[in-house]
C-alpha cells in the first residue's frame, strides 16, 4: 500500500515537473520569436539629407517663439531669389497669421513644427498625431495648404512619429547642418561651421529669432553660392517616388543607385 502511495507521487511529481517543462519551452519559443522580430524590424530614421549628384542644399527656418525677425529674414531672401523652408509651430501660427500669409505668398514652403513644441517621443502615437494634425489645420486655413513637410521639436522622434507621418503621406525631416544659430555664433563661425560640413542634398537647420542670424543670412547665401550650389526649399529638395533612409538619414530612392 505504501508502494502505491510513493509511486503515485513520483508520477504526480513527474507529471508536474514534465507539464511545467512544456509551458517554459512554449513561453520561451515565443519570447525568442518576438526578440528575433523586434530585432530584425528595421529603426524608422527621418530624412537628414538627401542622395544626390547635384550641388543642391536648402536653408530652414524653425518658428515657435517671437517674429521679430520674420520680414527681415524674409527680405534677405527676396534679395538673393532664395527660397527656403520655414517649420512653424501652431502657437506660433495663431499668434502671428499675417506673417504666416507672407511667408506662404513669398513662394517659402511652409511646414509642420507641432503645435505646441513638445517632446515627441514622450507623448503616445495617438498624441504625436494630434499634435501634427492641429498644426497642419492651422496652417491650411491660413494658406490654403496642407503641409507635407514635419520637423519634431528639439530634433526627438521615435519609430512611431516617423512611421505615423509615412502613413499620413508626410515626411519628417531633420537636417545634416546645425548652424548652432541658437548659441549666437558670431556670422564668421556660422559661415565656417556650414561651408565645412556643406555636400550635395544637405538641409540646414537655422531658426528665426537668434540674435546674430540676420547678419549671418547674406554672407551664408553667398558662400554657398559661391560653392556653386543652388538653394531650394526642402519640398523641391526630396525626389518624389518611395524612398529608405540610411543609418545616417540620407534619403535615397528605391528604385535608382542616385538622382
Amino acid at each position: 500500500m505504501q508502494f502505491m502511495i510513493l509511486t503515485r507521487r513520483k508520477l504526480t511529481i513527474a507529471f508536474s515537473c514534465l507539464l511545467i517543462g512544456v509551458i517554459s519551452l512554449i513561453v520561451a519559443s515565443s519570447t525568442a520569436g518576438k526578440v528575433v522580430e523586434t530585432v530584425n524590424e528595421p529603426r524608422e530614421i527621418p530624412i537628414y539629407y538627401v542622395d544626390t549628384g547635384e550641388k543642391v542644399c536648402a536653408l530652414s527656418f524653425d518658428a515657435a517663439w517671437g517674429n521679430e525677425q520674420t520680414n527681415t529674414l524674409l527680405d534677405i531672401l527676396d534679395r538673393y531669389g532664395v527660397k527656403s523652408t520655414f517649420f512653424l509651430v501652431k502657437q506660433w501660427v495663431d499668434k502671428y497669421p499675417d506673417d504666416v500669409k507672407e511667408i506662404a505668398a513669398r513662394g517659402h514652403d511652409v511646414g509642420n513644427h507641432s503645435a505646441t513644441h513638445p517632446h515627441m517621443a514622450s507623448l503616445s502615437a495617438e498624441q504625436q498625431q494630434q499634435e501634427v494634425t492641429s498644426c497642419n489645420e492651422a496652417v491650411e486655413a491660413l494658406t490654403g495648404a496642407c503641409p507635407t513637410l514635419f520637423r519634431a521639436p528639439y530634433g526627438e522622434y521615435d519609430d512611431k512619429l516617423v512611421r505615423g507621418l509615412k502613413e499620413r503621406g508626410m515626411y519628417c525631416v531633420q537636417w545634416n547642418i546645425d548652424s548652432l544659430d541658437w548659441k549666437n555664433p558670431s556670422p564668421d563661425e556660422m559661415v565656417s561651421r556650414i561651408q565645412s560640413k556643406l555636400c550635395p542634398g544637405s538641409v540646414i537647420l537655422m531658426h528665426n529669432g537668434a540674435e546674430n542670424t540676420p547678419q549671418a543670412l547674406p554672407r551664408i547665401i553667398e558662400m554657398i553660392q559661391n560653392e556653386g550650389y543652388t538653394i531650394v526649399p526642402i519640398s523641391r529638395l526630396i525626389p518624389g517616388g518611395d524612398y529608405h533612409t540610411d543609418h545616417e538619414g540620407k534619403m535615397i530612392l528605391n528604385d535608382t543607385d542616385s538622382r
